[in-house]
């Protein structure tokens, strides 16, 4: 039989302790959160495009990436407040920025830390609220931005 390497035993320890403890500690060795981009925000009525990787969606996309905004009956600042509230209520969720017509949010996955970042920008000549939702790191989400953007539209 052969033994591991030392190091691999040391890494396989510690991912079975943090995986048993889940301490902010463990949290700090497996997060993957990148950095936070500095494209994000409204310009000229749009939300910043999605990346050529599959792990973006946008309701301003005209290619793949492409979802249907958040539909809303009635008063805009409600619908916004929705969303808020939507975004308070997910797990590992932080709003960054808020503003009358605009949210900003960050949604860190549990266990290894990845990153998304989420906007919402309520678009009164449209009566929709824009949606993009993008992995900061990797090239795949699982259609994990996807299914988080369905969910806030339920709870709506």
């Amino acid at each position: 039989m052969r033994l591991m390497p030392k190091f691999l035993v040391t890494i396989g320890l510690t991912l079975t302790l943090c995986l048993s403890l889940i301490t902010p500690a463990c949290a700090a060795i497996f997060s993957f959160a990148g950095d936070r981009p500095s494209n994000l925000g409204i310009t000229a009525g749009q939300l910043a495009p999605c990346p050529a990787t599959p792990n973006c969606v946008s309701s301003q996309a005209t290619d793949a990436h492409r979802i249907a905004p958040l539909a809303y009956t009635g008063d805009g600042a409600a619908a916004i407040a929705k969303v808020k509230a939507a975004i308070v209520a997910s797990p590992g969720s932080k709003i960054i920025t808020e503003a009358e017509n605009y949210v900003y949010a960050e949604f860190s996955s549990g266990l290894m830390g990845f990153v998304d970042d989420v906007e919402f920008y309520r678009d009164d000549a449209a009566g929709v609220i824009q949606v993009r939702s993008a992995s900061r790191l990797g090239e795949s989400d699982l259609g994990v931005n996807a299914k988080r953007i369905e969910a806030i539209r339920s709870a709506m």
